[in-house]
């Protein structure tokens, strides 16, 4: 028995290491093919299966990072941003969606069928409103809906409101530059955008990770301007009122250094508030001191004075026949404002007293070929190159196109058009000595704080001599004093140089000149002989009076005077005299 036993046992020993051979190998093989399984999930798809993944999980939305500032010449603050939020949601994980549209609408003051269709979207991530108001955030954060979320975003804000709005102009729900500076300087103030990602929660709900806290304004850029804050206040304060007043259509002011080129202030009337820019009539957004052009009527005759006194065809004190009021060229006869009948007068009382046809014969003597170089020269026709979008180049015909009473015309500031810009540029190089030089409204870009470039002022060529330029300084002196027509903008203890306007408007009805509708100015210097400031101001169709010294010019002294005494600039009445004691 127990030899039988231990045979059965010997025979099936070798069928016991068969079988589990094959075991072996088949565990073998399964774990080769487990593990090739997972070297195929885990390295040769590891990319796709990730990506899909991550889309069921994670979302990347890319948010506009914080804009640069923009500070005033003084780094007082123009532009910044504030933190806000947006709402989104993730269509998928709302329970119910018409109830979350009603609940969303009533807290944002949105239409229920337009959430709705958001929220029965495909995707995994919609907005639901980008910066919103923190109390309608505040309430939905309480309500916790499904598949709503939150998150941080900046908003530009303008902590001044309406200051210098036409100038600084304003930005997109992106942050996009769309007007002004904003828009000139987009490149820099841009900043990079973030890339931030969301993830689920355990709920289903996207949440946004710790990468959207990082400093989203590092390696920022600022725009430092050349505007003072408090110029520019007192600048479009007064031109505000005086628009008011006078019930005019609009108005504009240009404070600019004429040595420099350097802008204090760009004021317009009627204003906007950049904040809520879309609650204002678009044609208040425009700066019209550098996108609009216009006749400029009789602040004009200065450069053509400048041009003969240049050329030596005539000086001041040499006397031109003025027609007693009344002058016959070809077809056409051209009279005087308010119907003056002036006889004899000088160079310097043509521009005192603003004759039209002393204008015309101070051009005749300079004739149409040289009168057309001048104008060139001085800027006009062609963009100044300011630093602020949409500038405009006004109109400037070819000497080809002008008619028989073309000279006539353009030296009383008809037959063309200026911009607000060439005209300021062009009366400061009477002022600092015959040199046209260009107007900026950049001073410097920070990097983190840092100064990055400066910017220095631009001098673009030669005009006039420094004997033309004292000349005509000491002739438009002449306007401001007792007999000028610009006596409004006199100032007590300086003296100052200046011309006023009064143009007649196109009607574009009768396409001929409006007997009713006014473009009334004034620009001058101050002080006369050594100038710090240079201003323009300009009244479009005032209702009481349009004349530019009644209407144009006591903005000019208010602005000048408030501004002299801003920048310490001492009069003659602020001088001390010591008498020797005998």
């Amino acid at each position: 028995m127990r030899n039988h036993t231990s045979k059965t046992n010997r025979s099936s020993a070798p069928a016991l290491k068969g079988r589990l051979s094959m075991v072996s190998l088949v565990l073998a093989a399964f774990g080769l093919i487990l593990v090739g399984r997972l070297v195929h999930l885990q390295v040769i798809q590891h990319d796709r299966l990730a990506a899909q993944s991550d889309k069921q999980y994670l979302r990347t939305v890319e948010i506009a990072s914080g804009r640069g500032n923009i500070y005033d010449r003084n780094r007082n603050q123009l532009a910044t941003n504030i933190r806000v939020e947006s709402i989104y949601a993730d269509p998928k994980s709302v329970i119910d969606k018409d109830k979350t549209a009603y609940i969303l609408a009533k807290a944002l003051e949105m239409k229920p069928g337009t959430l709705l269709k958001k929220l029965k979207s495909d995707r995994h991530f919609v907005w639901i409103k980008r910066k919103c108001e923190l109390n309608a955030v505040e309430k939905l954060k309480q309500l916790d809906l499904p598949g709503i979320g939150f998150v941080a975003e900046t908003k530009r804000y303008y902590p001044k409101r309406k200051l210098a709005a036409s100038t600084l102009g304003f930005v997109g729900l992106d942050n996009q530059g769309l007007a002004g500076v904003e828009h000139f300087h987009h490149a820099v103030l841009k900043g990079n955008p973030q890339r931030s990602v969301l993830e689920k929660d355990a709920r289903g709900r996207f949440l946004w990770t710790t990468a959207y806290a990082q400093e989203i304004n590092q390696g920022k850029r600022d725009v430092v301007l050349t505007l003072d804050e408090v110029i520019q206040f007192i600048a479009e304060r007064e031109l505000k009122k005086q628009v008011e007043d006078y019930q005019a259509k609009s108005g504009l002011a240009i404070v600019m250094d004429p040595f420099t080129g350097a802008i204090y202030a760009l004021a317009s009337a009627p204003e906007f508030n950049p904040n809520n820019y879309s609650s204002y009539p678009r044609n208040t957004w425009r700066n019209d001191a550098v996108a609009s052009a216009y006749e400029p009527g009789s602040i004009f005759k200065p450069i053509v004075a400048a041009a003969v006194l240049e050329e030596g065809l005539a000086g001041p004190d040499d006397i031109f026949f003025c027609e007693n009021g009344s002058f016959q060229l070809g077809r056409s006869r051209i009279g005087e404002a308010a119907n003056h009948q002036f006889g004899w007068l000088t160079l310097r009382n043509i521009i005192a007293k603003s004759s039209n046809i002393g204008a015309i014969k101070i051009a005749q003597k300079l004739g149409e070929k040289r009168f057309f170089a001048y104008m060139q020269k001085f800027g006009f026709g062609d963009k100044m190159g300011v630093d602020l979008p949409g500038e405009a180049s006004g109109s400037l015909r070819d000497l080809s196109q002008w008619s028989g009473l073309s000279l006539a015309s353009m030296s009383f500031g008809h037959e063309l058009s200026v911009t607000p810009i060439q005209m300021v540029s062009a009366i400061s190089a009477i002022a600092n000595g015959g040199t046209l030089i260009r107007p900026r409204m950049t001073e410097a870009i920070l990097k983190n704080g840092t100064l990055e470039k400066s910017f220095e002022p631009e001098y673009i060529h030669k005009v006039l001599s420094e004997e033309t330029s004292r000349q005509m300084i000491n002739i438009l002196k002449s306007v401001v004093k007792p007999g000028g027509t610009g006596v409004n903008a006199a100032i007590p203890g300086f003296e100052v140089a200046g011309k006023t306007g009064t143009a007649q408007k196109i009607d574009p009805e009768t396409q001929s000149y409006s007997k009713t509708q006014f473009l009334a100015s004034f620009i001058g210097f101050v002080p006369a002989d050594a100038p710090r400031l240079v201003i323009l101001v300009m009244i479009d169709e005032p209702q009481k009076s349009y004349w530019g010294g009644e209407v144009a010019a006591p903005v000019f002294q208010k602005i000048a005077r408030k501004t002299l005494q801003y920048l310490h600039i001492p009069s003659s009445l602020d001088r001390v005299f010591v008498l020797d004691r005998v």
